[in-house]
């Protein structure tokens, strides 16, 4: 028989910990289940084992996952928890590298730029164990962002790089990585045409919080600088506050951020101002579609607000997501008060429709990084018998 001729089973560990990063792995799951499916004509099947940082811990932001998208259960949970930023990702390194030790996969797969990404990235590579990235080559250029650190480290690290963007790819090239990257569209957003076809069946959200479509404005705010940053939730709050006199607005509230809420003082909330826990992914799709307008300062929800084709106010004064801004769909407001209400007014009240384009989609991105591990996986086994 000769070498080409030859099967083997390929091991990968998938390191996720984070709401978005469950997004991410459920297609990518599914795609490697459907390959494997055909392995009687696929010279390489992928034994995929899933470990879980648990950074996110909560039902609707971890569990709730697994349970509707089909994402199989993890193997390994760490249970981590929340926890200074330093504290958090060492426990995680710990508990990553001793699953890896015992592991010993053939390749680490890490999701977008969470501590969970980080912890997976760096102890993959001082075990000597390749890393792929997924959402690979995103920059805010913001290294005041805990996120642009453990994306920059993660994909300094990384054997297989895959870009979601050109954008993607330009900035790797600018800090010479070219070796191992691919541009292979985006693994969300799969997940949220699966997602939303779903939703649109199952979700009862709107009917149970008596909301209208395009009757009211959609709120997220969980990232550090925002949630931990008293100041910045006053304006946000004043904004909303002057928005829901005009408008409803609904915000499922993280629960960093819900904590920070709780130390402020004299916070008061207009009528039209409704706070909710968080809420499923069906259930946030269907909202994201529904609304008239969106506030964010989540990467993920700026990608939806722009394939639903819903106008956002980014609360951030920069993005990674640099198409959604020039496609007209999103708009960098930042957490001045006066800046949000001066943009809502116009998005509100605009008759312009933004470019219809959506570059940053791919329905395929999932198969096409499945089909990219495999063969680098076979290259890998063929040079390993010369």
């Amino acid at each position: 028989m000769n070498i080409s001729d030859r099967r083997f089973t390929m091991k990968i560990v998938s390191v996720v910990g984070a709401r978005p990063q469950f997004i991410k792995a459920a297609p990518l799951s599914r795609a490697i289940s459907a390959q494997n499916r055909r392995s009687t004509t696929h010279p390489s099947p992928i034994e995929e084992i899933l470990l879980h940082t648990g950074q996110h811990y909560d039902y609707e932001m971890s569990q709730i996952f697994f349970d509707t998208l089909g994402l199989p259960q993890p193997k390994y949970e760490l249970n981590v928890g929340s926890g200074p930023q330093g504290w958090q990702t060492a426990e995680m390194l710990k508990g990553v590298e001793e699953v890896l030790t015992k592991e010993r996969p053939d390749l680490v797969v890490v999701y977008g730029d969470t501590n969970s990404t980080l912890a997976g990235a760096l102890a993959a590579a001082k075990l000597k164990i390749p890393v792929a990235h997924v959402e690979a080559g995103l920059r805010s250029f913001n290294r005041q962002m805990p996120e642009e650190i453990n994306r920059v480290v993660a994909d300094h690290l990384s054997t297989l790089l895959f870009a979601p963007t050109v954008t993607a790819i330009r900035n790797l090239c600018a800090e010479g990585i070219r070796q191992g990257v691919h541009q292979v569209g985006d693994v969300m957003h799969e997940s949220a045409v699966h997602g939303l076809a779903a939703a649109e069946k199952q979700s009862q959200i709107l009917r149970r919080l008596r909301l209208e479509p395009g009757g009211y404005v959609l709120v997220t705010v969980h990232r550090a600088e925002n949630a931990d940053a008293e100041s910045r939730l006053q304006n946000v709050l004043a904004a909303l506050g002057r928005i829901s006199h005009q408008v409803p607005v609904v915000w499922p509230v993280h629960p960093r951020t819900r904590k920070t809420l709780e130390s402020l003082d004299g916070v008061t909330t207009s009528n039209g101002l409704r706070l909710i826990e968080p809420v499923s992914y069906f259930d946030m799709l269907l909202l994201e579609s529904r609304a008239r307008v969106i506030l964010t300062d989540s990467g993920g929800v700026q990608k939806e607000a722009h394939w639903f084709h819903i106008p956002c106010l980014t609360l951030r004064n920069e993005t990674e997501w640099i198409e959604t801004v020039e496609s007209g769909w999103n708009r960098l407001t930042g957490t001045d008060c006066t800046r949000i209400l001066a943009d809502f007014e116009e998005v509100l009240h605009t008759s312009k429709t933004p470019q219809e384009n959506t570059p940053v989609e791919e329905p395929r991105a999932a198969s096409m990084i499945v089909a990219i591990l495999s063969e680098w996986g076979l290259c890998q086994f063929r040079n390993d018998q010369v």
